[in-house]
Order: C-alpha cells, then sequence, then structure tokens
C-alpha cells in the first residue's frame, strides 16, 4: 500500500493563493483579517442584543429593519457604519471614537 503525502495548510496556502508577499496574497490576507474582524463585530452585536434580553425581531423594530436584516449583521454582514450606530443607539450603548489630535466623537 502506497504512504500518502501529507501537506501542511502553508503549503496548500502558497500552492493555491500564493506565496507570502505576492499581490493575491496580500489580498486573501488583508479580505481575511476584515472578514474576521466583522465577524467579531457581529458577535459582538448579538452578546449585547442577548444581554439586553431583545429578540433579533425586537431590535430590529428598535431600527426600522426586518429581523432577517439583524441576523445578517449578526453574522457580520452588511454591516455599515450608519447600521452599526443606530445599533448601539437602540440598544442605548455609548460609543466614543478617540480621533487622536482632535479628540474624541460620542455617537450615541
Amino acid at each position: 500500500m502506497a504512504k500518502m503525502k501529507t501537506y501542511t495548510l502553508d503549503e496548500l496556502t502558497d500552492k493555491y493563493i500564493g506565496k507570502i508577499g505576492t499581490p493575491k496574497r496580500d489580498k486573501f490576507e488583508q479580505d481575511l483579517k476584515e472578514e474576521l474582524q466583522a465577524y467579531h463585530i457581529g458577535e459582538a452585536i448579538k452578546q449585547a442584543r442577548i444581554a439586553k434580553n431583545l429578540t433579533q425581531e425586537q431590535l430590529g423594530e428598535r431600527i426600522g429593519v426586518q429581523r432577517a436584516q439583524i441576523s445578517r449583521l449578526e453574522k457580520g454582514k452588511s454591516l455599515t457604519f450608519s447600521s452599526l450606530t443606530r445599533i448601539f443607539k437602540a440598544m442605548e450603548i455609548p460609543l466614543t471614537l478617540d480621533m487622536g489630535g482632535i479628540g474624541k466623537i460620542s455617537l450615541c
């Protein structure tokens, strides 16, 4: 019986996406990073909603969207600055951005 060759994830990534430093690999890495950040934001929205004892439908009613849109947002999809600020305001979560030398901006 022939022994099967095994590959590491790095070897497969190099082969099918490109080596580190190539434009295709850089784009892949950046896209992956952005998707992961969006996922974490969506998960934070979900945890905050649950902590406030709200259903997706109730949160949707507060910001004027359907339950399905809340579900997408909690999965990290369709995230916009506008939708985030509406969600934070609806759940009465203070959000302040530190803009460095120009000061802080409060969104709620």
